[in-house]
């Protein structure tokens, strides 16, 4: 009896410290607070600095022009809490202050709106957005033209397996800020990104990461918890109006219909803009616009703007290519052309290269088997040839004669397209008329980082790996095969989801990102607001560059960007634009007063806007004209004529202000649009580059150990501003 009781008395120790040592390891994860945001309002000698040299080039309009970033995450957003890990190279978490005092002391923004996924959120975190957007605010209550202007938002990130269930992302913005004001829950969309946020299979979810990092666990088990939390939210029921639903559930809209139903319900002044619509990161293969320029999916009392340019990539152009064709028996691999390569024929031509005779028709069989297996699985395909080095995949899918473009570039989704397509569900034709912004879609809470290339991994969404370790953990490192592996999606599904994006080759295409300008009257919310819903706003690759574009011959009245009228004769159009200035290294004084060296260090990155007075040049003006689908039948690049027009810029001024006429519109019989771009001369820029192909070989800055974390990837680009049309019927 002794001996049985010293046993037992010896297996509870044994189990208590086996507990107590899973405890040590696994337990304990902590929740993300929203951070604590500095009470001091930015200088108000720097906020004068900046109007006095936009006054110094005005065309003495009656506005001034303001800087926001409309897209920011904080690490409340599931994806930015995982690159925020140690083994990603992260730097910790950056809760909602941190982008309250990055909009205002290290960008100096005029206003910004914080936008995690709504399927992120929990009525906790909720909460904190709301909140911290208050506090914001309230910094700088004294004056009547505050400092800074913060919005709070949320992202719907709807993704769909196939082109025709998917619709892509939206940013939701409220207008007013207090709770009576803003829906109890944010909406999110059902499908693969509401999944993956809640996936108890995430990197931190295995359970080997907190016992590898030990004794530097806390970040994993903190995000852990995060997902759990998301997890544990029920959905709410069907069927009730938003308003009448509890605060306790996860409210889904499956379209854009629907979510605009949603915003009805509430009843509060919102906006909704798409985003990344060309990013193949998420979207099908063979994905086209078209079902979104229906009057359902696209209801101007909501959706009166769309994105051009992000941190993720250019959206504006349009080229005829696309990654798969649809026919009527099927899918099939295009060939490739002079300036595309279509990635399922590559995968074709990487087996036809481990071929032992590549022209036997055995290997041709297999060429044919391997760009099946890729088509079939869509943006996932390059899981097919596991071990496949991401330079033997060279260029493939890639928009190669486009500025920036996004990755995997569709240009179904392109803005061009957008706006030529039309539909025709009714007896006459619909069309899609918006305006452009460009914003961040930063996910460390830094809003508008655009305003210096620095700092690669911080200011960029750019992750990877710290260690070839951590990376087979992350990823997998799997033997590589010569025959491509017929995996189906659901075989996708089963991994980790780090696993099933192609994340590695992406960090080439991640940009510092755009900026939105607004002409508004004041610095106010409610001015800001207006030129928003008037289109009278352009998008910026970053930097602060003033663009001013006029129809100048309808009457009395301006006309300005973003403008829709009826007009008979021969249209005469004003261009003004000057280039952003120079930047100065560090940070101004006042801010580094304000906001304290340690501060300014982890916010800021060591970097502020520091503005020189030297501006840089705008080289030349690219008008862009498009004609308005009147049959469905009319192919859409041939509507599209861009640049149509180029106009050079004088060298030795300093503002860029030329007119030019259009003689041939009204033998046009159909409604016009005119955009123009003005482009700055070059300068580096952040992975400005891609992939850095020089013919078939490519070297590709990676986000991980294999490039110097010091290696900002520079690249020489041409800087651009693009205004929002003016549509002329």
């Amino acid at each position: 009896m002794a001996i049985w009781k010293r046993g037992c008395l010896a297996a509870i120790v044994v189990l208590a410290l086996l507990a107590l040592g899973v405890w040590v390891v696994f337990g304990g994860g902590k929740l993300q607070t929203d951070g604590e945001i500095n009470a001091n309002p930015l200088d108000r000698d720097l906020l004068n600095a900046r109007d006095s040299g936009q006054l110094a080039v005005s065309n003495a309009s009656d506005t001034r022009i303001l800087f926001g970033d409309l897209h920011v995450h904080s690490t409340l957003s599931v994806d930015a809490f995982q690159w925020s890990l140690p083994l990603m190279g992260g730097e910790g978490v950056h809760p909602p202050a941190d982008a309250c005092d990055f909009a205002r002391f290290c960008s100096q923004l005029d206003f910004y709106s914080l936008t995690d996924h709504a399927e992120s959120l929990t009525p906790r975190t909720w909460e904190m957005v709301r909140e911290s957007v208050r506090q914001c605010n309230a910094v700088d209550t004294e004056s009547e033209q505050p400092d800074l202007v913060a919005f709070t938002g949320f992202e719907w990130t709807q993704i769909g397996t196939t082109p025709e269930d998917h619709y892509g992302h939206r940013n939701v913005i409220f207008k007013e800020t207090s709770d009576d004001e803003l829906p109890t829950r944010p909406i999110a969309a059902p499908g693969l990104a509401s999944q993956a946020f809640r996936d108890q299979r995430t990197i931190t979810a295995n359970l080997g990461i907190p016992l590898r990092a030990f004794p530097n666990q806390q970040p994993y088990i903190d995000v852990g918890r995060h997902v759990r939390e998301i997890a544990a939210l029920s959905l709410c029921a069907e069927g009730a109006a938003a308003p009448d639903l509890p605060a306790d559930c996860r409210e889904l809209a499956d379209t854009p219909a629907a979510l605009f139903r949603k915003l009805d319900e509430w009843g509060f002044e919102a906006m909704v803009i798409p985003h990344g619509t060309t990013w193949g990161f998420y979207t099908p293969e063979g994905y086209l616009y078209d079902k979104q320029i229906q009057a359902k999916h696209d209801d101007p009392r909501w959706q009166q703007l769309i994105e051009v340019f992000s941190g993720h990539g250019n959206s504006e152009e349009y080229r005829d290519f696309r990654a798969v064709e649809r026919t009527a028996e099927g899918v099939e691999c295009p060939e490739p052309s002079e300036t595309f390569e279509p990635c399922c024929w590559r995968a074709g031509e990487i087996v036809r290269s481990r071929c032992d005779d590549p022209l036997s028709d055995e290997c041709e069989q297999r060429v044919r088997d391997a760009r099946e297996n890729f088509v079939r699985l869509g943006p996932s395909g390059q899981l097919t040839l596991p071990g496949t080095e991401i330079v033997e995949w060279g260029n493939c899918g890639q928009c190669t004669d486009c500025f920036q473009p996004s990755y995997a570039y569709r240009p179904g989704g392109s803005v061009q397209y957008i706006l030529s397509r039309g539909s025709f569900e009714a007896e006459e034709p619909r069309h899609a008329t918006l305006g452009f912004i460009a914003s961040s879609d930063n996910h460390s809470a830094r809003p508008g980082t655009g305003y210096k290339e620095y700092e690669r991994r911080k200011m960029t969404e750019a992750r990877g790996a710290v260690n070839e370790g951590w990376r087979e953990i992350i990823f997998g490192m799997p033997d590589k095969t010569d025959e491509s592996q017929p995996l189906t999606p659901d075989d996708v599904m089963a991994m980790r989801p780090f696993q099933r994006v192609w994340l590695e080759r992406q960090a080439s295409f991640f940009l510092t990102g755009g900026l939105v300008a607004v002409h508004a009257k004041e610095r106010t919310r409610d001015a800001i607001w207006k030129a928003l819903f008037d289109r009278e706003v352009y998008g910026t690759s970053g930097d602060r560059m003033l663009l001013w574009f006029d129809l100048v011959n309808a009457g009395d009245a301006r006309v300005p960007m973003g403008s829709q009228l009826e007009f008979d004769g021969t249209p005469r159009f004003r261009v003004r634009a000057a280039g952003a200035f120079e930047q100065l290294p560090g940070c101004p004084e006042a801010v580094a007063n304000a906001l304290g060296a340690e501060r300014i260090e982890r916010v800021c990155a060591g970097e502020c806007y520091n503005p020189s007075d030297r501006r840089k040049r705008i080289t030349r003006i690219e008008v862009v004209r498009i004609g308005r689908q009147m049959k469905e039948s009319e192919p859409v690049g041939e509507l599209i004529e861009d640049p149509w027009l180029t106009i050079p810029c004088p060298q030795d001024k300093e503002v860029c202000d030329v007119e030019f006429e259009d003689p041939w519109f009204a033998s046009a019989d159909r409604e016009l649009v005119y955009y123009v771009r003005a482009i700055q001369e070059p300068s580096p820029a952040v992975n400005a580059g891609g992939l850095r192909c020089e013919g078939d070989a490519c070297n590709p800055c990676y986000g991980d150990y294999r490039v110097a974390f010091d290696d900002d990837c520079l690249a020489m680009t041409e800087e651009r501003a693009w205004s929002s049309p003016i549509y002329l019927r």
